[in-house]
């Protein structure tokens, strides 16, 4: 549900290791995987397409006699609440739902509306993009699922299982927040800043005072989560209680390499998605899951975080229409001062 790039990921992998696949997606997409298959070119350059099934509505697969072993949910936070929604009927026969989200709060949005499901929480470091409707590019080759019960109670073996032979490197976990909180901390790195500041990731870490900003932010957000009793775990190919000790001691000027790596080297060149869905005009953004969402946590713990609090003002005004893109871009000082920093 969400045929994007993730979403076309898993379903084509999953097609591959002889599952029938469903995706759900938007109508272009669904006439090109109808015309020709789903199309996925790896790092080397090499296409493969795969045979599944695509359909715009889940309305669709309702109206016929089709039964599923699992519905995977792959859109943006912000769409979770339409898409849990929409999947009622399905899982209300008892098939089990796997969010596969960046972000904070889907999760909670889907048991919400699920209420009753089998629920399982994931995440993703492998790198996709998008290349035309219905091909996508796997840019990287590091990267895998981690893979935890969003319901109490819930085994893992056979869906870790199913994901292995579809080819990922999976990792399990008993607690999904700490997982999803550990993917926060990387996915909050050089993601608003670029977007705010229409600036490429390697401009803003040239920049010692907005790679400051940086540092601050992911600080911040690091005491959250421990005020919240939970511990950065290592995803896969990234050990992020490692990345947590560095920014949280060593000095800036050691600090700007590692975001060099980090950030540049696995996002496979891509500018962040935070950046993506503003230049394309959506109107929403899931800044309200990353930057927001320690905002958030932030307040119920009695905490204070100035630099994500700028950091997701600022960028949820400029997204809302509220604040004119023109007033930040490329104006590092506009952003710094917002925050407090200059």
């Amino acid at each position: 549900m969400g045929a994007g790039a993730i979403g076309s990921l898993v379903g084509g992998r999953l097609a591959a290791a002889g599952n029938d696949v469903t995706l759900v997606g938007r109508p272009a997409l669904v006439n090109a995987v109808n015309a020709r298959g789903l199309v996925i070119v790896d790092s080397h350059d090499n296409s493969c397409a795969h045979s599944v099934r695509a359909v715009s509505a889940v309305e669709e697969i309702q109206q016929g006699d089709a039964e599923f072993d699992l519905i995977v949910i792959t859109v943006k936070v912000y769409d979770t609440l339409a898409a849990a929604t929409s999947l009622l009927p399905l899982a209300k026969r008892g098939t089990p739902v796997l969010v596969l989200q960046n972000g904070v709060g889907g999760d909670e949005i889907a048991k919400q509306v699920l209420e009753g499901s089998v629920l399982f929480s994931a995440i993703i470091t492998l790198v996709v993009s998008v290349l035309e409707p219905g091909r996508i590019r796997l840019t990287t080759t590091k990267g895998g699922v981690g893979l935890a019960p969003a319901s109490s109670g819930q085994p893992l073996t056979a869906l870790a299982d199913l994901l292995r032979q579809a080819g990922f490197s999976v990792r399990t976990y008993g607690d999904y927040r700490a997982m999803k909180w550990s993917k926060l901390l990387l996915n909050l790195l050089a993601n608003a800043s670029p977007a705010i500041l229409d600036m490429p990731p390697d401009e803003v870490f040239a920049d010692s005072r907005l790679s400051m900003l940086e540092v601050t932010a992911f600080r911040e957000a690091l005491s959250v989560m421990r005020g919240m009793g939970l511990s950065p775990v290592s995803l896969p190919d990234y050990p992020v209680p490692l990345f947590a000790w560095a920014l949280s001691t060593l000095p800036l000027v050691l600090l700007r390499p590692l975001f060099q790596r980090l950030v540049a080297g696995g996002r496979g060149g891509k500018m962040p998605s935070l950046h993506i869905d503003l230049s394309r005009g959506k109107g929403k953004s899931e800044v309200e899951y990353l930057n927001g969402a320690v905002v958030r946590a932030a307040q119920q713990l009695g905490m204070r975080v100035p630099a994500n609090e700028a950091l997701n003002t600022v960028l949820a005004g400029i997204v809302g229409g509220e604040i004119p893109w023109e007033d930040y871009r490329g104006r590092p000082d506009a952003l710094l001062r917002c925050a407090n920093m200059l």
